[in-house]
């Protein structure tokens, strides 16, 4: 028999289980993924086959390798290998000047932007980020026309369904620094356009470690994950980003201040270092997963 306490306590219980099962994943944690840069002379095909073998769940694609693969084959066909691998794709590069910025090359690039988002979208990912690179001196009017230009690829953007993000880099003339990318995307308050992380950009840049103190709970969407190599600021380049774990950068303060700030999506290795690209994927997979899931777990973050 369905008795009145029973029947007052239906809503309650109704409403509880949709609380439940709307609650996110736990603020601050964090999953492994690798970025194809990392063993990109594999090809779009073999690295995500040895990373699969290497038990690597979660990868970020780039538009050179994608291009690569559609000489001979179909989105459809990329969108295959990664569901036959069970592999999620979390990001994609699409690398071209002058996007975030007025500049000679930003109308071409906008169109290529543009099949990006398309070709991104068709294979099954929500996220695209290009670095902040031009090859021009940069302005104060050219910064005071950034939110502008934020809002025009936010909004092509928007029309696939996808989220921009910028990616601060160490040496550009225009976006090299974690506040200066905070500013100019918040004044852009574009709902489609967010930051992302870059360890090595962030590390070996201009940026501070109180930087981070800066970033709103949940604004970052996206992190590459590198350690540094110790030596001379003056001197670094692509070479000196070293696996997690095997340089001198603050990885755990930095993971655990992402976690403050309740980063909850993927570190994503990207690494340049001749010995890892041309390496097999499977043992730099499995070299990669063994040592970030260590420093992940020594920071509480896995």
């Amino acid at each position: 028999m369905v008795t009145r306490r029973i029947l007052l306590a239906l809503p309650l219980a109704a409403g509880l289980a949709r609380s439940l099962h709307a609650q996110p994943a736990p603020a601050g944690k964090m999953h492994l993924a690798m970025h194809q840069n990392t063993s990109r002379a594999a090809g779009f095909r073999g690295s995500l086959e040895g990373w699969a073998r290497a038990d690597i769940r979660h990868v970020e694609l780039t538009d050179v390798l994608l291009d690569e693969f559609l000489t001979n084959d179909t989105l459809a066909g990329a969108r295959q290998i990664l569901a036959d691998l069970n592999l999620t794709p979390v990001s994609a590069a699409a690398v071209l000047p002058d996007v975030w910025i007025p500049g000679p090359a930003r109308e071409a690039s906008l169109e290529t932007w543009r099949r990006r988002c398309e070709q991104f979208a068709a294979i099954g990912l929500e996220k695209i980020y290009c670095p902040s690179i031009t090859s021009r001196p940069v302005t104060a009017e050219d910064f005071a026309a950034t939110p502008g230009c934020i809002r025009e690829v936010g909004e092509i953007t928007r029309g696939f369904g996808l989220t921009a993000m910028i990616e601060f880099a160490r040496t550009s003339t225009h976006l090299a620094t974690l506040p200066s990318t905070l500013q100019v995307i918040r004044e852009a308050a574009h709902p489609n356009v967010r930051p992302m992380l870059d360890f090595f950009h962030f590390w070996s840049g201009l940026s501070k470690l109180e930087d981070l103190d800066m970033i709103e709970p949940g604004e970052i969407a996206h992190v590459h994950f590198q350690d540094l190599q110790d030596g001379p600021r003056e001197l670094i380049d692509n070479e000196w980003r070293l696996i997690p774990g095997d340089g001198v950068a603050p990885v755990d303060s930095i993971l655990r201040k992402l976690a403050e700030k309740e980063y909850a999506g993927p570190l994503s290795v990207e690494l340049f270092r001749a010995e890892l690209v041309n390496g097999d994927p499977f043992a730099v997979g499995s070299e990669v997963r063994a040592k970030c899931e260590a420093v992940m777990r020594a920071a509480g973050v896995l």
